[in-house]
């Protein structure tokens, strides 16, 4: 993100901008923020810093309202939030409503790819809908006229992936080699075929009964 900030510093909009930890940091720099956060409390916690936040959850409905007013973003972040969404396409599809031209649109959540091939059962609980890959959000977000542009794996939660999306129909950002790269990645280890999340299930049940044994 900080390579996002130093080249368009006009509004960042975090969703699920909790106490407002890293939009303080936006701040600083200068840069007018908005954090949309469904928790009253937590957001209250986030404004006592003088922190804009809507509260309210992030999807068609929130932002159609907010582009209203005339917010625009040059950067949406959504930090581990994605994979908590019930209604994913809902949820993507307010992104082109308040994105900027070409603005960026940024999340990070655990990689299935990870999950499946080391067998991080114990990563798995209930507050997520879903576990995501790069080959997904590409179909989700052509389907709401965004791009994937760049992609960066991170350590975090056993191994995560951060994308990068830009409008569909902006020119600013060509693909990185690393997108195509993760694709070739993801398609050769089956994560566009069901087998292979079929074969998960055994996979636990033989580390189960091997640390009971």
């Amino acid at each position: 993100m900080p390579r996002l900030i130093a080249k368009w510093p006009l509004r960042g909009v975090e969703v699920a901008s909790n106490d407002g930890y890293l939009l303080q940091h936006l701040m600083a720099r200068g840069i007018p923020v908005l954090g949309i956060e469904p928790a009253a409390n937590v957001a209250e916690v986030a404004r006592a810093k003088g922190i804009p936040v809507e509260v309210a959850f992030f999807g068609r409905r929130t932002v159609e309202g907010l582009a209203g007013t005339g917010v625009a973003a040059d950067l949406i972040a959504a930090n581990n939030v994605l994979a908590h969404v019930p209604d994913i396409n809902d949820f993507v599809a307010g992104v082109p409503i308040v994105l900027k031209p070409d603005g960026v649109f940024t999340v990070e959540f655990q990689h299935v790819l990870n999950i499946v091939q080391k067998v991080q059962f114990d990563t798995i609980y209930h507050e997520h809908f879903s576990y995501l890959s790069l080959l997904t959000c590409e179909k989700i977000y052509a389907a709401h006229g965004l791009r994937v542009f760049d992609v960066e794996k991170l350590p975090t939660h056993g191994g995560s992936l951060r994308l990068f999306a830009c409008l569909q129909t902006s020119h600013a950002f060509p693909a990185s080699k690393r997108v195509e790269i993760m694709r070739r990645k993801e398609t050769s280890a089956g994560l566009d075929r069901l087998d292979v999340y079929k074969g998960f299930e055994p996979k636990v049940q033989r580390i189960r009964a091997d640390l009971l044994a």
